[in-house]
């Protein structure tokens, strides 16, 4: 589990020593599926044509994202969307206030465990429960989560615990980055892991796993991933940072297209986006959604949202979704004391109202 809150007294660098210099703002993404707005508003001119240049940065995990954006190496980044909290809070870092005022998708999770699993008869959390118990003095199962910050990460362990499996005592939770968490499965060092895809998917096409639930069919509409920038970020150049959020629900929009679907896969596969080939990411986003161990696909409507039922809208209800669950399983310390208007300040439904009233205006 993270440590206890970093001390309030420590803050970020001040915006005056490192502040980028000229228009350019640098935004970090890790090449998973739910990045797709980010990627296609970069692809697309969609920033250029609100006059921001843009320079994206490929990451390796969300721990990396989360300190670039501190130490200001990042000026934005897609972020699983609890890290916002933490970063402000100092879970595990350097407290430094940040906020989102544009959620990039819900849902897009998988738990999926690994075949080896399905051979031994597990085909759920209660079947995974009597597993767990039948080999409890051989050895303990190790599932991984890619961030402990993570919509994941509370998806997992509410899952476990409806299941009546502790998941501090009956399993192991590791944090492991998303694009090397389908390798550990393949070579056995980890049972299972909570990811957005392609890593689900790519654990089904090449049988090295199955897909036990959905995040959308275990926490319908919660907040996945996040567009996420610090506070003085965003109070100090405030014009960019409201035309980045109105390049984005521009984005959002061309992603949950039927019609823009087959070129949303095209874009993702690109060597400098996520790198897989079309057909592991076509699965996820193209209408049926392979879910291993022999059954048949099921429809991958409502898998990912990028914009369907206001799905970007960081509203302080969907922003103490995940406060609850960061408490409820011992992420953020019991007894401590948090901002009565932390919901209110970490997510930011008046700046995503301000941008999509400019980009109506566009």
């Amino acid at each position: 589990m993270p440590t206890a809150l970093a001390s309030r007294a420590h803050s970020a660098p001040s915006a005056s020593a490192h502040s980028p210099t000229g228009s350019r703002i640098r935004i970090g993404f890790i090449p998973l599926t739910d990045a797709a707005p980010i990627l296609v508003a970069h692809a697309h001119g969609l920033f250029k044509k609100r006059g921001l240049e843009v320079e994206l940065s490929r990451e390796v995990g969300w721990a990396t994202v989360r300190d670039k954006i501190i130490y200001r190496e990042l000026d934005a980044a897609h972020a699983v969307a609890p890290m916002v909290v933490a970063t402000t809070l100092g879970l595990g870092c350097l407290a430094t206030p940040c906020l989102s005022a544009h959620v990039l998708n819900a849902h897009g999770n998988a738990l999926t465990l690994s075949t080896a699993l399905w051979k031994r008869g597990v085909r759920d959390a209660a079947t995974l429960r009597d597993e767990i118990q039948r080999t409890r003095h051989e050895r303990l199962l190790v599932l991984g989560v890619v961030f402990a910050c993570s919509a994941q990460h509370i998806i997992l362990r509410d899952w476990l615990r409806g299941a009546m499996i502790d998941p501090d005592k009956d399993v192991r939770i590791v944090v492991v980055p998303p694009p090397q968490l389908h390798r550990n499965l393949a070579a056995g060092t980890i049972d299972g892991y909570c990811v957005g895809d392609p890593w689900n998917s790519l654990a089904v096409r090449e049988k090295t796993g199955w897909i036990a639930a959905t995040s959308a069919e275990l926490a319908p509409g919660h907040p996945e991933t996040a567009f996420m920038v610090r506070e003085d970020f965003a109070a100090s150049r405030p014009e960019e940072h409201l035309a980045l959020v109105s390049a984005l629900q521009e984005a959002s929009l061309l992603c949950d297209s039927p019609d823009f679907r087959p070129e949303l896969v095209r874009l993702l596969s690109r060597p400098e986006f996520i790198n897989l080939p079309a057909r592991l990411l076509s699965p996820a986003l193209l209408g049926s959604l392979e879910i291993g161990g022999g059954r048949e696909p099921v429809s991958a409507e409502n898998y990912i949202r990028f914009s369907r039922a206001e799905a970007n809208c960081p509203t302080p209800l969907r922003a103490q979704w995940m406060i609850d669950g960061l408490l409820r399983h011992g992420v953020i310390p019991k007894g401590a004391a948090l901002p009565a208007d932390l919901a209110r300040r970490v997510f930011r439904s008046d700046l995503f109202s301000q941008a999509r009233a400019r980009h109506a205006l566009a």
